[in-house]
């Protein structure tokens, strides 16, 4: 059996669930040392906005005397996790990173929350989002700035910066986040964790405070393809509050990843996806893609066409969300709303002529995924093509191309927030710089399971998942 870390906070989700449930780790002592490591390391990455410690210790207590009187609820039990500040929590403040929310406390849980809860896990607190989820920063201009863990200078990406730092950190093993355009799957990338956005109706996203109706998913942050199946197992599944969800049977995910990648046809979406890369993100992926063919991937290179429009679809439906959903606070309390997000609530709003053409124009990215997926199993893709910028860098020149940093740190993930696809960012290298670089998994409607089985494939032949930032050890 492999030594496990002498701190628990280094453990994965799956050495702590297995030592919990041996007794030969106490939920109190893992607790406790995630509070300590939060309590060392966010004043300097200020991932989390809230700590709820006491509520946490009170969890662990309750989880560790029903283990030990044979209630064992599953993997989960008695492992702690964290929160986007959009996950809604029942008597405990949910303010979405905005000032005209700040006081907002929810009645009753998300139905994550409570999923979570069920499963016996232990809530840390809540983590720092980019003001509303509206952003690639996490640079709040109410709640501070979040500084990614392998370099204060650069972005930990967002909205879901917090969770994604927090993770990388050690100062939770799972962090939910949501992703609108990119939002799990770019600060997975940039802090060098992984992160799933899961199908459009896999995970319920009732209780949690929108961007967009029709592109918003929620999903975990994790260190490894394992625990985000051990997570995905606990929060998936259909739910009466979410007009979205299906019933879809949701598979024991953890159990089906060890098969191998043998035979998998994947696809390497070039076209697009690889027209402007990094030079260090370019190396990565490249060498990724051979791992993948030592594996025993059949591989090959796909065409997609149509993906060039995406963000601009997107961009026109976020919008009339977001004006829609804040549309009681404004114009009278627009000042009260950073001035990046101000500008988007500010700007004319798109005509109906244009959001049915956003509208049209996502089914038809959909249209050509899928018919591209009827060919192979999975699709390959960069996450990102560039690292994470550094604050204040708002245009990025990388791969002969210069433009801003907001669409660099979407245009490879937007076009499966308009399909709904389940796309999965796994670390895959390092710059030059020493900055994190993520390969996208990409696989059909509601099988999330091929691209676990191929992420957790890879992970077992490389390290980059297991190294560590600067200061955290």
């Amino acid at each position: 059996m492999p030594t496990l870390p002498s701190d628990p906070v280094h453990m994965t989700i799956a050495q702590m669930s297995r030592a919990i449930r041996r007794r030969a780790l106490s939920p109190v002592e893992l607790a406790q040392a995630h509070l300590a490591c939060i309590e060392r390391l966010n004043p300097r990455l200020n991932a989390y906005v809230l700590v709820t410690a006491e509520r946490a210790l009170a969890e662990a207590r309750a989880a560790e005397a029903e283990i030990a009187s044979g209630g064992w609820r599953g993997p989960m039990h008695g492992v702690p996790f964290a929160l986007k500040d959009l996950y809604d929590t029942a008597g405990i403040v949910t303010a979405g990173g905005t000032k005209v929310l700040a006081e907002r406390v929810p009645e009753r849980d998300a139905t994550v929350t409570r999923k979570l809860r069920e499963a016996g896990a232990v809530l840390l607190g809540k983590t720092n989002t980019h003001e509303a989820a509206y952003g690639v920063t996490t640079d709040n201009p109410h709640f501070g700035r979040t500084h990614n863990p392998w370099s204060a200078e650069h972005i930990p990406g967002g909205s879901s910066g917090g969770s994604g730092a927090a993770v990388a950190a050690r100062m939770t093993p799972m962090a939910m986040g949501t992703d609108t355009g990119g939002s799990i799957r770019d600060p997975a990338t940039l802090n060098g964790v992984v992160g799933l956005k899961p199908t459009f109706g896999r995970v319920s996203k009732a209780g949690v405070l929108p961007l967009s109706w029709r592109n918003d998913h929620a999903g975990p942050l994790t260190r490894t393809v394992e625990d985000t199946a051990i997570a995905l197992e606990a929060i998936a599944g259909y739910d009466p509050g979410d007009a979205a969800t299906v019933r879809v049977p949701a598979p024991r995910y953890s159990r089906r990843l060890g098969r191998g990648a043998a035979g998998l046809r994947v696809g390497v979406a070039r076209a697009f996806f690889f027209d402007h890369l990094h030079d260090g993100v370019r190396t990565a992926l490249e060498e990724a893609i051979g791992v993948l063919r030592g594996l025993g991937c059949a591989l090959r290179d796909v065409r997609v066409e149509g993906m060039e429009a995406g963000g601009g679809y997107l961009h026109d439906m976020v919008l009339a969300d977001a004006q829609e959903i804040y549309a009681p606070f404004l114009p009278e309390r627009l000042g009260d709303f950073g001035a990046d997000v101000a500008g988007h609530l500010a700007t004319p709003p798109p005509g109906g002529v244009a959001l049915a053409r956003a509208m049209r124009g996502a089914d038809e990215v959909s249209a050509e995924l899928r018919r591209v997926l009827e060919e192979v199993d999975a699709l390959i893709t960069p996450t990102l093509p560039i690292p994470a910028p550094r604050f204040g860098e708002d245009v990025v020149a990388y791969g002969g191309v210069e433009e801003p940093t907001l669409f660099a740190l979407s245009r490879c993930t937007i076009p499966f927030n308009l399909s709904g696809l389940p796309a999965l960012s796994v670390p895959c290298g390092f710059t030059a710089e020493g900055l994190p670089v993520g390969m996208q998994i990409v696989a059909r409607p509601f099988d999330e399971e091929t691209a676990l089985r191929l992420g957790h494939a890879y992970q077992r032949e490389t390290g980059w998942h297991e190294m560590t930032a600067p200061g955290v050890e």
